[in-house]
C-alpha cells in the first residue's frame, strides 16, 4: 500500500524535437530545399520543415511564415535567415541563406542563359504555362494544409476564415496591391487578436 511519503513514479522524459545540428547542417538543407522549389517554394518549405524535418509545428510555420511576409524581400529568404538565427545566431542565418542563393543562383543564371535561346520557340512557352497550372496547384494544396493550423487561434475558425476570404476577394477580385492588404487586413487581423489575448 502507497504511503504519503511515496514520490510519484517519474513520467517519461519527452524526447527533444528535432533541430539542426549545425550551420553545415541548416547551409545543406537549404540548399536542398532551394533546388527543389520550382514554380513556388512555399509547398516546399512547409513539407520540408514540418512535415520531413519536424523542426517547427504547422501553427508556429504559419506565424514565422506570416513575419516573413510583412519583411522586405523574398519570403522564403525571410524565413531562413529567422530559422537560422533562431538555432545558431549569426552564424546559422548566414548558414541559412547562402544555402537558399549559391546554387540556385548558378542554376537559374544557367537556365537564363538557355531560356534566353529557346524562348520564342512554342513548346517552351506551352511548357511554361504548364508550369503555372502546377505551381497555383502547389499553393493551394500547402493553404488547405495550413488552414488545418487555425483551429486552435483565439479569434476562432469563422472569424479567420472570413479575414482569409476577404485577403482572398482584395487580392483577386479589387485587385489591391500587397502594399496595403498586408497593413489593412494584415493589422486587422493583428489588432482583433491581441484584444482577444489581452487580459
Amino acid at each position: 500500500m502507497a504511503t504519503a511519503e511515496e514520490s510519484p513514479p517519474a513520467l517519461p522524459d519527452t524526447p527533444p524535437r528535432p533541430q539542426p545540428r549545425n550551420p553545415a547542417d541548416l547551409f545543406w538543407s537549404f540548399t536542398w530545399l532551394a533546388l527543389q522549389g520550382f514554380g513556388g517554394v512555399l509547398a516546399v518549405v512547409q513539407r520540408e520543415l514540418v512535415e520531413k524535418k519536424r523542426w517547427m509545428t504547422n501553427e508556429e510555420f504559419v506565424e514565422d511564415w506570416a513575419v516573413a511576409q510583412i519583411m522586405p524581400g523574398p519570403n522564403v529568404v525571410n524565413l531562413s535567415i529567422m530559422i537560422g538565427d533562431r538555432y545558431f545566431g549569426l552564424r546559422g542565418a548566414f548558414a541559412a541563406l547562402a544555402g537558399m542563393l549559391t546554387f540556385p543562383l548558378i542554376l537559374v543564371l544557367t537556365l537564363a542563359a538557355v531560356y534566353a535561346q529557346f524562348s520564342t520557340h512554342p513548346a517552351v512557352a506551352g511548357a511554361l504555362r504548364g508550369m503555372g497550372a502546377v505551381a497555383a496547384g502547389l499553393i493551394a494544396g500547402v493553404g488547405i494544409k495550413l488552414f488545418v493550423s487555425i483551429r486552435n487561434h483565439p479569434l476562432g475558425r469563422p472569424l479567420c476564415v472570413a479575414i482569409a476570404a476577404a485577403t482572398v476577394l482584395a487580392m483577386a477580385v479589387l485587385r489591391w496591391p500587397l502594399f496595403w492588404i498586408l497593413p489593412v487586413l494584415g493589422g486587422a487581423a493583428c489588432l482583433l487578436t491581441w484584444r482577444k489575448l489581452a487580459p
